[in-house]
This record gives C-alpha cells, sequence and structure tokens, in this order.
C-alpha cells in the first residue's frame, strides 16, 4: 500500500522513539536486594508514592515541555488540539488524518500511549500506523502529561479516556467512523477498560481493541518490577484489572507481544490472551521484541493491518 507521506529523510523514527520511552525502563524496575530495611523503604514508596511511581509524566527530562509536533515528522493533514473533561481538566491531543477517500479513511485509531513521555515521542509510531493502513490517529495526552493540565491517576486516566471517545464520537468527522482502540503497556489498561465499559453502547462504534505488552494487573506486575515489595502488593491502589476485564471484552482484539520483555514478563500477555472470550483473537508474538523494541520488530504494522482488515469484514475469521 503506498504511503500518503513521502519517504522520511531519518530512517531511524522508530528506533528514536524507542531511545526516548526505554529512559524509564531503569526508573521503574528495581533490584531484588535481601535487605529488610529496604524492603520496608520500599513498601513506603509502594504506598505514599506509588503515582509517582507508576506515572513517571516528567521521564524523560522535559516531558512536560518538550512535546514534538507533527509538522516536524512530515504530517500535513492534522489538528492539535484542547479537550475539556467532565471534572475540570483540558486534554492534549493531536488527530492525524490518513489520505482522505483512501483506504480505511473511515477508521481511526483511539491511542493510549504507555507511562512514559508524551503523545509527540509516539509520533512515528503514528507515522507508521497512518503508512501501512490509511487510518486516521487520534493520540491522546493523559492528564498531568504533556501539556495536559491535573495529576494523573487510574480514576483520572479513565475519564480522560472516555472523554476521548465521547469527543469522537461527538465530532461531525468521526462520528461514522470505526474505531481501533490501541494501547501500549500501561495505555494496554486503559484500552480494556475504555473498550469492556463501552462496547454495548450503540453511540461507539467500537472495530477492535489492539493490546501491545500490557500486564494483568499492576497489583500482579509489582513482584517483577519491585521485587521486596511483592508481599504487600496489596497496597497498590493503583489496579488496573484487566485481567478481571479482558473477559467481557466481545470485539476482535489482537495481542501483539515482545517475547523479551524486561518490565512486563510475556506470560502477562500470554494470559490476557487466553482469558479473552472475543469471536476474534490474534495472538502476535515477536521474539526478539522487548518492552519498548516490539514496535520495531518486523511484521508489526503488518499485523495490525491484517488486523483491521479482518476486524473489518462482514466474515471475520476467528484466530486462536
Amino acid at each position: 500500500m503506498s504511503s500518503p507521506f513521502p519517504p522520511s529523510p531519518n530512517s531511524s523514527f522508530l528506533e528514536q522513539t524507542v531511545s526516548v520511552v526505554s529512559s524509564v525502563a531503569g526508573y521503574m524496575r528495581l533490584p531484588a536486594i535481601a535487605s529488610t530495611g529496604f524492603a520496608a523503604l520500599v513498601t513506603s514508596l509502594l504506598y505514599f508514592k506509588q503515582k509517582a511511581l507508576i506515572y513517571p509524566s516528567s521521564v524523560p527530562a522535559n516531558a512536560r515541555t518538550d512535546i514534538p509536533r507533527p509538522s516536524q515528522f512530515n504530517f500535513r493533514d492534522y489538528e492539535e488540539l484542547i479537550i475539556p473533561t467532565n471534572d475540570g481538566e483540558k486534554l492534549s491531543a493531536f488527530y492525524i488524518r490518513g489520505r482522505r477517500r483512501g483506504p480505511n479513511s473511515n477508521v481511526t485509531v483511539l491511542m493510549f500511549h504507555g507511562n512514559a513521555g508524551n503523545i509527540g515521542h509516539r509520533l512515528p509510531i503514528a507515522r507508521m500506523l497512518i503508512s501501512m493502513t490509511g487510518c486516521n490517529v487520534f493520540m491522546l495526552e493523559y492528564r498531568g502529561y504533556g501539556i495536559s493540565t491535573g495529576q494523573p491517576d487510574e480514576t483520572g486516566l479513565n475519564i480522560d479516556a472516555q472523554t476521548a471517545l465521547d469527543y469522537l464520537s461527538d465530532r461531525t468527522e468521526t462520528r461514522d467512523h470505526v474505531l481501533f482502540v490501541y494501547g501500549q503497556s500501561l495505555g494496554g489498561a486503559v484500552a480494556v477498560r475504555l473498550v469492556a465499559k463501552n462496547q454495548n453502547n450503540p453511540n461507539y462504534n467500537i472495530g477492535g481493541l489492539i493490546l501491545e505488552n500490557t500486564f494483568l494487573s499492576m497489583r500482579k506486575l509489582i513482584p517483577s518490577i519491585i521485587p521486596p515489595a511483592k508481599y504487600f502488593a496489596l497496597l497498590c491502589h493503583q489496579v488496573w484489572p484487566s485481567e478481571s476485564l479482558i473477559p467481557s471484552v466481545k470485539v476482535p482484539t489482537l495481542f501483539l507481544s515482545g517475547l523479551q520483555d524486561e518490565i512486563v514478563p510475556p506470560i502477562h500477555m500470554k494470559r490476557l490472551f487466553d482469558l479473552s472470550k472475543a469471536p476474534v483473537k490474534i495472538w502476535k508474538p515477536f521474539p526478539g521484541g522487548d518492552h519498548n523494541s516490539s514496535v520495531i520488530e518486523e511484521g508489526y504494522f503488518e499485523a495490525i493491518n491484517d488486523f483491521m482488515t479482518r476486524a473489518t469484514s462482514d466474515d471475520p475469521v476467528e484466530k486462536i
């Protein structure tokens, strides 16, 4: 499929994206130190500072102020938006169009990023999505990230996600579009909750769910990223219970799993896949992909394109 954009003069855009968001990996993952004092310290951090640990919106440095813009990636047809929430916050967003009247011009991907960086850091991913599929992409910035106002937490991010879905469903240009909800890591948990809540509402035309390297729940992730706190995981009040929500998701679902993921053990994605009762569910592993580099693995965007084609087909074939 031909791209609506000229070839990028810098073929390493995606590699740069991986480098930027990978800077959070060392921040999140704490070593297992057999020390009662250290375990007590980590447990205190887990309870009192967990929002700062889970939502490091200032990582990498200047992530709140240095936001790449679509024009820097040769996008020509886009909008930079500020969208209000019903609890008084103002969210930054990009709406980027594919080729008008082209393939999938009536499809919009609602994109939720991981727990570090900002939407500008994911523009190379949006570029590849549009180039490979011809879709449009709506990139939402969570509260407390980039130039969005507020402070991030589980309740707030769920409000933000609903705000984005309502915006696309109310907007004249997109109200009749098929929407694919795409989440990476933490964004996957946001996506699962949003789809589970809204999939049966006739006002929302949700065509599919795309998950990459996300987790069963934050409590089940803690032993991997903060080993000394594994016995105190119940203190985590930012739960993100995707494990309990995914069985209720009935829209086609694509699972993109990096088998070298050093943050979220790949067994989390496999378990989510096994729990899924979606009529169409597709498992796509990437043997060389780690938590942030799966997006540059061969076949990543092809898998998304094939999934969209199958999910919007009149007669999709189940693949398990």
